[in-house]
């Protein structure tokens, strides 16, 4: 089903592209944007060049982020690569704001939904994750870079009219991926469980952060169980739950927004 979900996603994000975006030359945030940028200044299709761009990424993600991260971001690759080279490049409107707004605002949704039952959507999300795991900078602060590189990029080789709009169309997409997924890049996972151990041990071998300990007890059973505590980003969460998951069924996990972290965000 989450598969399923994330194929729709990428259908979705494709329709964005090649309806609003593509037509006017607007270009989207991360490799999709490149991957955009490139088939406007040749012969090769958007799907394609967008597969060859990511491929490289995931399997360097498969070495560092683990298996379940590649194939769940695989999946989102392949499928976003082949709508959009299957679905054809239409003029919707011949309002470039229009365009603009619509195509960042229906990518968005589609890369929201990608994100929630996927955890990444590949390309540099999968850079950011891996920098943000080895150093105190934020996923959402490498983005941005990241992206901002892609607008100036546009500005140079189109005009600064098209690279406004490309910034205009990221911005939107990254409210709409905050809406439909979560509102902070760093959140504070807490989990209840009698598997604390297990649990602890597969979380310190799969997802790069530290881990508080406490012990604590149910207030009804008086079973003795343990509390993990975790500051984590938003593209974690899913892997997390998914681990815990797998040890304890019964486990309570409470996640709330933090606004500031002050110390050593990654694991020593």
């Amino acid at each position: 089903m989450k598969n399923l979900i994330v194929i729709a996603g990428s259908l979705i994000v494709a329709f964005a592209f090649n309806f609003f975006l593509v037509p006017y030359g607007i270009l989207s945030s991360g490799i999709s944007g490149i991957a955009i940028l490139l088939g406007l200044i040749s012969p090769f299709n958007t799907g394609l060049l967008n597969l060859v761009l990511n491929l490289p990424l995931v399997i360097l993600g498969y070495f560092k982020l683990g298996k379940t991260i590649t194939i769940n971001t695989l999946i989102c690759v392949i499928s976003l690569s082949v709508f959009l080279f299957v679905l054809p490049v239409v003029e919707v409107t011949d309002n470039i704001l229009l365009s603009t707004v619509f195509g960042g605002v229906i990518g968005g949704i589609g890369v929201g939904l990608i994100l929630k039952f996927s955890g990444t959507s590949g390309g540099l999300d999968i850079i950011a994750i891996m920098i943000s795991r080895t150093s105190n900078f934020s996923i959402g602060l490498l983005l941005t870079g990241m992206n901002g590189i892609i607008v100036f990029i546009s500005g140079a080789i189109f005009n600064w009219d098209i690279a406004l709009y490309t910034l205009l169309s990221i911005y939107l997409t990254g409210k709409m991926i905050d809406t439909i997924f979560t509102n902070h890049v760093k959140l504070t996972m807490q989990i209840v469980t009698s598997k604390g151990e297990v649990i602890r041990e597969d979380l310190l071998n799969s997802v790069y952060r530290g881990i508080t300990i406490s012990d604590a007890y149910g207030g009804y059973t008086l079973e003795k169980k343990q509390i993990l505590m975790m500051v984590v980003t938003r593209y974690e969460t899913m892997q997390i739950k998914k681990i815990v998951r797998i040890h304890d069924e019964q486990a309570f996990i409470n996640i709330y927004e933090t606004v500031e972290v002050d110390g050593n965000f990654a694991k020593n």
